[in-house]
């Protein structure tokens, strides 16, 4: 009796452990197909408009990482003017941060990586991508789908494109920490991302 009890309480604190790293965006405003989210960074707020309608795995799979709080206290650390501004890897303590089950590509849902858009990054493989995000600073047409897979794009800003504009005058050079290049000498802080009411 005492094993059986041992066994159904070690089963309960099993499952309440993984719950609690389960993804759960998909029941965050669940109705709403277009969620916004107000990033709020070191150079000001940015507020983007989630297009569930279209990419509902990637937009889900954001959102869980904003509810966990995974994004808070993270850094911008890659800026290619005229490119790409990328963060959700690393905290400010330069840090990875905890990752979920990488997600499907939605790369082929019609959206382009326009400037002001956000997408998600990823590995050289197409369905690798988990936390990291980018900006689109400019039309980037390569990272369109084609021949092959492109990046999701999976929502755009609706407001705080002055933001993005004080960038042009943040310099890179390559990491000490990381070894990369295009890494900005400036730290560019993404304190929150706060999920705003419908």
């Amino acid at each position: 009796m005492k094993h059986l009890l041992f066994t159904l309480i070690l089963s309960l604190f099993v499952a309440n452990s993984q719950a609690a790293v389960q993804p759960t965006g998909e029941y965050i405003q669940p109705d709403n197909l277009f969620p916004k989210v107000m990033f709020v960074t070191s150079l000001g707020d940015i507020t983007v408009e989630l297009d569930r309608m279209k990419a509902a795995i990637t937009v889900n799979n954001f959102l869980s990482y904003v509810a966990a709080k995974r994004y808070e206290d993270t850094i911008f650390h890659r800026l290619e003017h005229n490119f790409v501004l990328q963060g959700g890897g690393y905290t400010t303590k330069m840090e990875s941060i905890k990752a979920f089950p990488t997600i499907v590509n939605e790369s082929g849902n019609g959206i382009k990586n326009d400037q002001y858009t956000i997408s998600m990054a990823r590995q050289y493989t197409p369905h690798s991508a988990t936390s990291q995000f980018f900006f689109n600073l400019a039309d980037n047409d390569s990272l369109n789908p084609g021949r092959n897979w492109g990046y999701t794009v999976f929502g755009n800003i609706v407001a705080g494109e002055d933001v993005l504009e004080k960038l042009e005058g943040i310099e890179t050079d390559i990491s000490p920490e990381l070894g990369w290049p295009s890494f900005p000498t400036k730290k560019i802080v993404l304190i929150k991302v706060q999920i705003l009411a419908e």
